[in-house]
């Protein structure tokens, strides 16, 4: 018998161990650091942003010039082409030109090196699509700025959760403390005849809601845990114990509101940009294209070689008079894209407005609900000490104990709830008026 009473003692303090080590004290800055470093959502904004300046230096395709190089090698007995390749090789003689020879010519070999170039010279929708291209990769940079903040502001959030988890978890154990030494007292007085069983009873059911809740606050702690891992990409999830306490931040409300220059807003008037450049680079589609053009060719009978050349160059004005009415309904169409993104602009920034004036009315609401809760908290307190006393010399029912205890520990966690309210409203202000 003691043997199994050693192992079984042997591994809860092998648990417990395991259970310490896998605990582990961490900053809200150490937080901020990893999340920046490490967050997934800020590496796909990055990849996001790199797209968009690929994209965007695609479009020097606008002012630089296009250039290819290529050989070619060909056997004809194709009159023009046999005579032709002849020419470009400078080999024609005066038997060439003979009737017989040019109607029924021998088979020729033809190796021709090209090199060629393309100069835009004139090109207005492809510079106005290059316009719409840098403003996409502006709103793009915006975009990776906006995700860095509100993860600061997700930081914030989850690591309050995990202070108030652990809140909840020290006033729930001392709730269960206090639970078991009024059961104990309801024991002895059950034994000595001053209690019947059914408040012996009542004291069991106490303590087995107070340990429920504990479970469930400690579940907590491990949730907020995991989503810490998960914010700073760790594939551990440990269980994190904050190092800062929850304590209540101080903040001023006046004078917050939406700022035009917020990197989300800036990026949404970038976008409303881009669509107007694009739709500018539709009309002028209908505009002609002036490019400059020039090749250098290499001829001769035999592989890689050059013994003939001969280059070319000119100019090209180029108008598409008529496409049928694809360019017309595409006009049409960027130009409603951009109308739509000036609504959308004009409904963000009103929906954001909508919020912070929402905000505002929440973090009043538990300014206020955070006075009234200190207050009640220590009026709980008061009273459940008061009622301990009397229990103890047997002047006071065991159910009014039970509520005033039950009473005192909702407070506590109403207490913390509420100052969890008051700092996440204050952080969703300073997410929302940032500039």
């Amino acid at each position: 018998m003691k043997k199994h009473i050693y192992i079984v003692a042997l591994l809860f303090v092998f648990s417990m161990s395991v259970k310490a080590q896998d605990l582990v004290p961490i900053a809200k800055s150490d937080v901020l650091s990893k999340v920046s470093e490490n967050n997934t959502s800020i590496k796909i904004s990055e990849q996001d942003f790199n797209a968009a300046r690929a994209d965007y230096r695609q479009t020097n395709a606008v002012f630089l010039p296009n250039i290819t190089a290529s050989h070619t090698a060909m056997a004809t007995t194709n009159p023009l082409m046999a005579f032709g390749s002849k020419l470009n090789q400078e080999i024609l003689t005066q038997n060439d030109f003979s009737p017989a020879l040019l109607n029924d010519p021998s088979q020729i070999e033809n190796y021709a090196t090209k090199f060629e170039i393309q100069q835009p010279l004139i090109n207005l929708d492809g510079i106005y699509q290059r316009k719409a291209a840098k403003s996409k990769m502006e709103a793009m940079s915006l975009k990776t700025e906006r995700t860095q903040e509100y993860l600061v502001f997700e930081v914030d959030k989850a690591y309050m959760q995990l202070q108030l988890a652990y809140k909840a978890v020290t006033v729930l154990e001392k709730a269960l403390v206090a639970a078991n030494a009024n059961k104990k007292l309801a024991d002895d007085s059950f034994k000595q005849g001053y209690l019947q069983r059914a408040d012996v009873l009542n004291m069991e059911v106490r303590v087995t809601e107070v340990q429920n809740q504990l479970q469930t606050a400690k579940s907590n702690v491990q949730n907020a845990s995991n989503y810490l891992s998960f914010l700073m990409n760790d594939d551990a999830y440990v269980v994190y114990t904050p190092t800062d306490e929850l304590t209540i931040a101080s903040f001023t409300l006046e004078d917050k509101m939406v700022s035009e220059n917020r990197s989300d807003i800036k990026a949404m008037q970038l976008a409303t940009n881009a669509y107007e450049a694009m739709n500018k680079a539709d009309k002028m589609a209908f505009l002609p294209r002036l490019n400059a053009f020039g090749s250098y060719e290499l001829y001769d009978d035999k592989i890689f070689q050059g013994d003939a050349n001969g280059y070319l160059f000119g100019a090209q004005l180029s108008w598409d008079i008529f496409k049928g009415s694809k360019r017309f309904g595409k006009v049409q169409k960027s130009k409603a894209e951009f109308e739509k993104s000036k609504l959308e602009y004009k409904q963000y920034v009103s929906q954001s407005n909508l919020e912070l004036n929402k905000a505002k009315r929440t973090f009043l609401d538990a300014d206020n609900k955070l006075k009234l809760t200190t207050l009640a908290l220590q009026q709980s307190e008061e009273s459940l000490r008061i009622r301990t006393n009397r229990f103890k010399e047997g002047l006071e029912k065991t159910s009014d104990l039970l509520i005033a205890e039950t009473q005192y520990a909702q407070k506590q966690l109403e207490y913390y709830q509420t100052i969890f309210e008051y700092n996440y409203t204050q952080a969703y202000l300073q997410f929302l008026t940032k500039e």
